[in-house]
């Protein structure tokens, strides 16, 4: 009995792209060969910790939609325990209901458009047009460098006395 399972995992920031991929290859190879299937791989790339982990503030997110039977499940939660550039996992069931909408909204998109070819004349669309205002960066606030100095850091780390 398959169910759908979503997989993510942080990888240690001194990975490169090539051990990243291989890793994701060595799940998708064990969901296969046990009769599941990756739906999707979406790699997050580097982000910020909201705590350390192992000493650092920075991993490499993954997150990878799959269908797998309960036994292919714990294989890799295994392999990904046993991985030495793997942080943190977690292995989810994901809700039927969203799996079934997701599903039926890729069903039902509409095929995608032609490519647009070089130097063939694109329509443009006004701002008025769109609904959007023409000026959109002007929405976001700017901190200037000599602000920058005075915003406090996201973690105020305290000193520990021995």
């Amino acid at each position: 009995m398959t169910r759908d399972y979503e997989l993510g995992f942080i990888l240690t920031p001194e990975v490169n792209e090539e051990q990243t991929r291989a890793l994701v290859e060595r799940v998708e190879q064990i969901a296969t060969t046990n009769g599941g299937q990756v739906v999707r791989v979406n790699p997050w790339g580097r982000r910020r910790l909201s705590y350390p982990i192992q000493h650092h503030r920075d991993g490499i997110y993954v997150f990878v939609d799959m269908i797998l039977t309960p036994e292919t499940v714990k294989e890799i939660d295994r392999t990904l325990k046993v991985s030495e550039e793997v942080m943190r996992h977690l292995i989810k069931l994901r809700d039927h209901q969203t799996v079934v909408k997701e599903r039926e909204a890729k069903a039902n998109a509409p095929a995608q458009a032609e490519p647009v070819v070089e130097g063939e004349p694109t329509e443009e669309i006004s701002a008025e047009e769109t609904g959007l205002s023409a000026d959109v960066e002007s929405d976001v606030p700017v901190i200037s460098a000599d602000e920058d100095e005075f915003v406090p850091p996201a973690i105020e780390e305290e000193a520990v006395e021995a």
